[in-house]
């Protein structure tokens, strides 16, 4: 497997950490690891931190991804914080856009804490 995925609950939201080799087959392999892990805990908010190694992807790679998995997350998951510790230029964004174009609940962030306090401010 070319990455790792760490889950820690809290109490309002489930915190995934994803390392490992950045590719396309990796982020959809998370993604997948992450719809059925929200599926079998009821999870509906969630924090994504990626902090995957190498180059970024391209921006087909990314527009596929956020347009592939949008169907089935959307059905599930009430609100998703995404946040690349090696994000650089705009590509984050342009994900973001895709997926909220396809009713995917996810907003983008530059840090950790920023995510969690966008998180824990839609379940008080």
């Amino acid at each position: 497997m070319s990455y790792a995925l760490t889950i820690v609950e809290r109490p309002a939201y489930l915190h995934f950490v994803v390392t490992g080799i950045n590719n396309r087959v990796t982020v959809e392999r998370y993604l997948a690891d992450i719809g059925r892990e929200c599926a079998a805990r009821g999870c509906r908010h969630i924090l994504v931190e990626e902090r995957l190694a190498g180059p970024r992807l391209d921006t087909t790679d990314v527009y596929l991804i956020a347009s592939g998995q949008a169907t089935a997350v959307a059905r599930t998951l009430a609100a998703i914080a995404c946040v690349d510790v090696n994000a650089a230029g705009r590509l984050m964004q342009f994900a973001e856009d895709v997926a909220v174009n396809r009713a995917v609940p996810v907003k983008v962030f530059a840090t950790a804490p920023e995510a969690e306090r966008w998180l824990v401010g839609l379940s008080s």
